[in-house]
Formats: structure tokens, C-alpha cells, sequence
């Protein structure tokens, strides 16, 4: 279930960086509201992610889907022109993405807690 979370949050993040180009500095009230709704979304979305798949991982996949996702948009549209390269590297932003889903996790090692220390502390109170 996250990592469709995740998916959603990253073309969540498409829309809003498309209204935001396109609310012209916040000068446009539609794309500025629709910038600001799929932006909140986006994030939540994104945070509850981050429960589930570590954050080294998520947001990687969050940021290269969204980009991938932005400028395919953007040649969709027009904005962008389309090349073999633009779509070559576009692939490549993909195989990424579809290479660290498969990737298996495996836990960090445990880091040793903190050593404490029996000083006392001269800003608090004895």
C-alpha cells in the first residue's frame, strides 16, 4: 500500500509543480489553488510513505517519478520538446525508480546508544 501511496504523492507532485509554473508568481488564483491543495496532499501523502519505506529510498523514488512524470507532462503538452535523448534519459530516470522497488531492504546495522555521561549539567539546577 505505501508504494502506491508513493506513486500517487509523486504525480501528485507533477500537478503541483505544473500549477505552480502556471500560477505566474501566485498571481493566478486557479492554478495558485490547485497548487496549494495537491502540494498539502502531496506532502501528507508522502509522510505516511515514510513510515513505511525508508526515507533514503522514498524520496528518491518520490523525486525521480515526479520529474519523469513533470517533463513527460510537459512534452504531452507542448512545453517540452520531445527527443530521443530527453526520452533515453527519461528511461533511464525510470529504470531507477523501478530498480530501487526491487531492490531488497535490508535493516541498517544497530548503532550503539549514546554514551552518558555522570557530569553534572552546570545550566540545570542541583
Amino acid at each position: 500500500m505505501a508504494w502506491l501511496v508513493l506513486f500517487v504523492s509523486a504525480a501528485l507532485e507533477t500537478v503541483w509543480a505544473t500549477a505552480l509554473g502556471a500560477s505566474d508568481g501566485f498571481s493566478q488564483p486557479g492554478p495558485t489553488a490547485v497548487f496549494a491543495v495537491t502540494i498539502v496532499v502531496s506532502l501528507v501523502a508522502f509522510g505516511y510513505v515514510l513510515r513505511h519505506i525508508p526515507i533514503s529510498t522514498a524520496y528518491a523514488v518520490w523525486t525521480g517519478t515526479g520529474a519523469a512524470l513533470t517533463v513527460l507532462w510537459g512534452m504531452a503538452t507542448g512545453v517540452e520538446p520531445v527527443t530521443v535523448l530527453r526520452l533515453l534519459f527519461i528511461a533511464g530516470i525510470v529504470g531507477c525508480v523501478v530498480g530501487l522497488k526491487l531492490v531488497p531492504a535490508r535493516p541498517a546495522p544497530a548503532r550503539p546508544a549514546p554514551a552518558r555521561t555522570s557530569h553534572s549539567d552546570p545550566c540545570v539546577g542541583d
